[in-house]
């Protein structure tokens, strides 16, 4: 049985890595199942020489990369809302893309809060761009997105 601080740094770490697996399928052109494999051997967890990576929920994981491919079409146009019409999502950085699908994938295929997801997810943003206003926009996005996604979570 994990404590709940251990469950949230699983989680977190499950959220960076399908950013990363969706960020390099689109770059690279492999599949869902690729990517997944090549993570689920070689980094989520793994030990090298020179680097060791985390632990992950790797059912999480697992949830929202196949579910963010799957739903793509849906959560693009989802994000396509959420934008300014003058930056579609084909215009965004590729690893903002990548995050925005898998928060997508989140708000739509599990009970997670919405506050959660948008809080974890503009953490992420805050750690692929450290110098930029990235995470400001990733917030008013994703929740647009959210309150799209799941009115019931803000209303009230």
């Amino acid at each position: 049985m994990t404590k709940p601080d251990e469950r949230r740094a699983l989680r977190a770490a499950a959220r960076f890595y399908a950013v990363q697996a969706l960020f390099q399928m689109e770059s690279s052109g492999q599949t869902v199942e690729q990517v997944r494999r090549e993570f689920e051997t070689h980094r989520i967890g793994a030990e090298g020489e020179d680097e060791s990576w985390v632990e992950a929920d790797i059912g999480l994981f697992r949830k929202l990369i196949e579910m963010a491919v799957d739903q793509q079409a849906a959560i693009d146009q989802m994000t396509d809302r959420a934008l300014v019409a003058k930056w579609p999502i084909a215009r965004i950085d590729p690893t903002l893309r990548a995050l925005f699908r898998a928060a997508g994938a989140e708000l739509i295929e599990t009970t997670t809060p919405p506050r959660v997801i948008i809080t974890e997810f503009v953490q992420l943003a805050q750690a692929f761009f450290p110098e930029g206003r990235e995470s400001k926009f990733v917030n008013a996005v994703l929740d647009h997105m959210a309150r799209e996604a799941r009115p019931e979570a803000f209303s009230g």
